[in-house]
C-alpha cells in the first residue's frame, strides 16, 4: 500500500529503522546513506554479522563477486578497502572479517549501529493494528531490549532484515517438537555444527543422524563422512521425510559450482554406502535409550519405525519470527509466510528449478505502509535465498523511501542459476538427469546400505 501525500515534517525527520546488522541490514544502511536518508540499525548481537558467526566455519557456495552489495562496496572503497579476490569462496568467518566488520566500522555507518539491541515488538505510535485513522502518517515505534533496559525508538519506516537463523524449524514432521524431545536434549545439535573443528570430539566415532533435505544437511553429511574416514569409525545416517532430497542438487549446470558439486558428492556417498539414506521418515517421538542414545521414532513407508543414534543434527530449515510484528498489518502467504506477491515466485511446492525472479517493493509491500521484510526473512519458510537478491530488495526499498518510485520498480538483476532442482539420487544410474528428472529410484537400488533397516515398533 502506498501513500502519495508527502510525509509530515515531524515524520520525515525520523530515521528509518533497520532490524539486523547482517549482510542485508548493512546493505540497506549503505543504500539509504547514499540517498541522504538517516537510518538506525538495531542488532541483537555483540557485533555485525552475529548470526553468520554461528556458522563461521562453513564455506559459502557463492564467490565474493556475488556477496558484496554495490553501495556497501562504494563506502568501503572510500575507506581504502582491500577487496577480496572476486572468484574466491569465503567461509562465514571470512565474510564477517573481510566485509561485514569493515563495513560496519566505516565512518558513515558506525554511528548508526546499536549492538545488543534486540527488537521485541514493532507497532505504530498510539495505534495498534485495529486503528486506521491517519495510520500511514503515524510514526513506527520499536520496543527494544538493551543493556540499559527496555527502550522505545521512533522511526518513519522499518526494514526488518533480522533473518531466520534464530528460529529453526522443529524436528517433527508436523511442524512441532516431537513428543519426548526434552529427554534427548543433550543429543541434539542445530544446523551446521563444526564437525571437523570445534565439535570434532562430539561426533568422532559416533552414530549420527542428520535430519533435513537441504544444503545445510548436505554440508554436514560431507563433514561427517570425512570424519568417519579419518577415524575409521562412526556411522552417518540421513533422514528425509520425502521420497527424495528435493533441494540438494547434483546439477553440473548450476552456476554456483560448489553448490552443484555438494549434491553430487553427497549422492555418491549414499551410493557407496558411506551415508545411509532413510527416506519417507516422519519423526513424531523421541526417547532416551538406556545407553544414553536417542531413539528417533516415527512413521515410515514400512510402518512405525525407529533409529537409535548418539547424535542428531537438526537441519530442517528455518522460519521467520513473526510474533514481534503482531501489531502490524502484514499480508503474508498462508503457506510460505512470505509477502503474498513474492510467495508464488519462491514457494518450494511450486518451484524446483531455475532462477528466482528479481523483485523489489512491488512484491515486498504490505498494507502497513513503509514496512518491509527484506533478506532471508522475506522468504518466510522458503530455502532458496541468495544475498544478491536481498541486495536488490534493499536497493529498491531505498529508492522507494527516497521518493523515486520509478527506480524502485526498475528491477534489473541477473542472478546465477539457482540449481534448486528436484534431482533424485537415482537419476544418474537411471539415465535421467537435470531438473525434475522423473521418479526417484528406490533406496534398495542404491546399494545394500542405502536403505537402512529400521527397528520395528510394533504396538507404538
Amino acid at each position: 500500500m502506498t501513500s502519495s501525500a508527502p510525509l509530515p515534517a515531524a515524520l520525515a525527520e525520523l530515521p528509518v529503522a533497520i532490524i539486523g546488522a547482517g549482510p542485508i541490514g548493512l546493505a540497506a544502511a549503505a543504500q539509504l546513506h547514499e540517498r541522504g536518508i538517516e537510518a538506525i540499525v538495531l542488532e541483537a548481537g555483540d557485533s555485525a554479522g552475529a548470526a553468520v558467526q554461528q556458522w563461521a566455519h562453513a564455506r559459502m557456495f557463492s564467490s565474493w563477486e556475488h556477496l558484496v552489495d554495490p553501495a556497501a562496496a562504494r563506502l568501503l572503497d572510500r575507506a581504502g578497502w582491500d577487496a577480496p579476490a572476486a572468484a574466491r569462496l569465503p567461509t562465514g568467518r571470512e565474510l564477517v572479517d573481510a566485509y561485514l566488520a569493515p563495513l560496519a566500522a566505516t565512518a558513515e555507518l558506525a554511528p548508526s549501529i546499536h549492538y545488543r539491541s534486540r527488537v521485541l515488538a514493532v507497532t505504530r505510535e498510539r495505534a495498534d493494528r485495529t486503528r486506521t485513522a491517519r495510520r500511514d502518517r503515524t510514526p513506527f515505534v520499536l520496543r527494544v531490549q538493551t543493556d540499559a533496559g527496555v527502550e522505545e525508538r521512533r522511526a518513519r519506516a522499518v526494514i526488518d532484515a533480522s533473518g531466520t537463523w534464530g528460529t529453526p524449524n522443529p524436528l517433527g514432521s508436523n511442524g512441532l517438537d516431537p513428543l519426548g524431545i526434552e529427554t534427548v536434549a543433550q543429543n541434539l545439535h542445530g544446523a551446521l555444527p563444526d564437525v571437523l573443528g570445534a565439535d570434532r570430539a562430539r561426533f568422532a566415532g559416533r552414530r549420527t543422524l542428520v535430519v533435513g533435505a537441504g544444503h545445510s544437511a548436505a554440508s554436514t553429511l560431507l563433514a561427517l563422512a570425512a570424519l568417519a574416514r579419518e577415524t575409521g569409525a562412526g556411522e552417518v545416517t540421513w533422514a528425509i521425510r520425502g521420497s527424495r532430497p528435493t533441494r540438494v542438487s547434483g546439477d553440473a549446470d548450476d552456476e554456483l559450482r560448489e553448490r552443484g558439486l555438494l549434491g553430487s558428492r553427497v549422492h555418491e556417498l549414499v551410493r557407496s554406502g558411506a551415508i545411509t539414506l532413510v527416506d519417507r521418515f516422519e519423526i513424531d517421538r523421541l526417547e532416551r535409550a538406556e545407553d544414553g542414545a536417542a531413539r528417533v521414532m516415527g512413521a515410515s513407508r514400512r510402518g512405525r519405525a525407529a533409529l537409535e543414534v548418539d547424535e542428531v543434527v537438526v537441519a530442517t530449515g528455518f522460519r521467520p519470527e513473526l510474533g514481534m510484528l503482531r501489531e502490524l498489518r502484514l499480508d503474508l502467504d498462508e503457506i510460505v509466510e512470505a509477502p503474498r506477491a513474492l510467495a508464488p515466485l519462491i514457494d518450494p511446492n511450486l518451484h524446483s528449478c531455475g532462477t528466482v525472479y528479481p523483485h523489489g517493493v512491488a512484491e515486498l509491500a504490505h498494507p502497513e505502509h513503509d514496512f518491509y521484510l527484506a533478506g532471508m526473512k522475506s522468504y518466510g519458510r522458503a530455502p532458496t535465498f541468495l544475498l544478491l537478491t536481498g541486495y536488490e530488495q534493499v536497493r529498491s526499498i531505498a529508492d522507494e523511501l527516497a521518493g523515486d518510485a520509478a527506480a524502485a520498480r526498475r528491477v534489473e538483476l541477473v542472478l546465477p542459476e539457482t540449481g534448486v532442482c528436484s534431482t533424485d539420487i537415482g537419476s544418474a544410474s537411471s539415465g535421467a538427469g537435470g531438473c525434475c528428472a522423473g521418479e526417484p529410484a528406490p533406496a534398495a537400488a542404491l546399494g545394500a546400505s542405502a536403505g537402512r533397516t529400521l527397528l520395528p515398533l510394533a504396538g507404538r
